[in-house]
């Protein structure tokens, strides 16, 4: 049963990273900026990796927009999620942007041959030092307004959509890539605000997956959200209703050590209701768990979980050559470079 995500050291697929590859336990990469050249450069690998790698592979990348994008030059510089509603006085052009930003950055991953990127950051508020402008918002109403128009662009370039970092990232200062953050307030608190976009857009079917957060919320569980049966299997699937796939974050992050090594780490965000899990820049960890991650051969929720694995692989795609003569991406590229820049000269 494949399950686990990977990724490359650097800008040309290794012989022993195609046998990795093609381990029974992966399901697919994660693409980072050590990866990229240029644009010609980066679909050439994508190309070698689809043509050595004889099995269907989940290409990903974390192309969300603002500071967190893989792909530069050559690609549309998108702007920060929190730049729509700081920038644009305009609510419903706030939403045509957001909408517009969704499906571009969609449709050039997908022209790569992409298949999902990480997005988007559904967490509240930008204290957080993990998250910051990644946010749209810090309430609600407007949050989940702006990320419905972004995941109806996404979709509408045939992506589908990850919600982060469930159930809510954005109230905690620590950054969890490099300690494991604790959210002390009240669990009425977090179900009141920070769930919110969370519920509301699964409520709406417009949550493909989701990716819950390595943070401890300690008066709801002990464990973090990545690893914790409570918060994947009685709040997202029973009480939220989410029939979606789970990724957890990144396994080789400072947050996710309260779990034990790399094999506990799997082994307990699997057991709490993940899906798929992502463990990257940890190659020793990531032969660890290749060599010791022991998986049912049949588990009950199989069928379930590689319907949900299938749903995640792109719908269609344009040629790159194609989407850059589509008058929605002439259109519409300047406009959100120019709206990022904005957005930096105003910071």
């Amino acid at each position: 049963m494949s399950t686990l995500l990977i990724d490359l050291k650097g800008q040309e697929l290794l012989a022993e990273e195609a046998e990795l590859l093609a381990h029974p336990l992966v399901a697919g990469l994660i693409l980072f900026t050590r990866n990229f050249y240029d644009r010609s450069q980066i679909q050439a690998l994508i190309k070698d990796i689809r043509r050595r790698v004889k099995k269907p592979l989940l290409i990903t990348v974390d192309q969300e927009g603002g500071r967190v994008q893989r792909f530069r030059e050559g690609f549309t510089q998108l702007p920060a999620m929190q730049s729509f509603a700081a920038m644009i006085r305009d609510p419903a052009l706030q939403l045509i942007t957001a909408k517009e930003a969704g499906w571009l950055m969609a449709a050039e991953m997908t022209a790569l041959d992409i298949d999902l990127s990480f997005a988007p950051v559904l967490d509240l508020g930008h204290e957080c030092k993990a998250i910051g402008d990644r946010s749209f918002c810090e309430e609600v109403e407007p949050a989940v307004r702006l990320a419905s128009a972004f995941i109806d662009g996404m979709h509408q370039a045939g992506m589908a959509t990850t919600g982060k970092h469930f159930p809510g990232h954005g109230h905690v200062l620590a950054d969890s890539h490099l300690e494991t953050p604790y959210d002390e307030r009240p669990s009425a608190v977090i179900f009141e605000r920070d769930i919110q976009p969370f519920q509301q857009l699964i409520a709406q079917n417009k949550l493909d997956a989701v990716m819950p957060a390595h943070v401890i919320y300690r008066h709801c569980d002990s464990q973090p959200a990545s690893g914790s049966k409570y918060w994947l299997q009685d709040i997202l699937r029973q009480e939220l209703g989410f029939d979606g796939t789970v990724f957890s974050d990144d396994l080789g992050m400072k947050g996710a050590g309260f779990m034990g090594d790399f094999v506990a780490r799997s082994e307990k965000a699997l057991s709490a209701g993940c899906d798929l899990l992502l463990l990257c820049n940890e190659p020793e960890g990531t032969v660890q768990v290749l060599d010791n991650l022991k998986l049912e051969e049949n588990p009950p929720h199989f069928a379930a979980r590689q319907r949900r694995l299938q749903s995640l692989f792109k719908k269609k795609a344009f040629s790159w050559n194609e989407l850059t003569k589509t008058r929605r991406w002439l259109e519409n590229s300047k406009k959100l470079t120019a709206l990022q820049q904005s957005w930096l000269d105003s910071k």
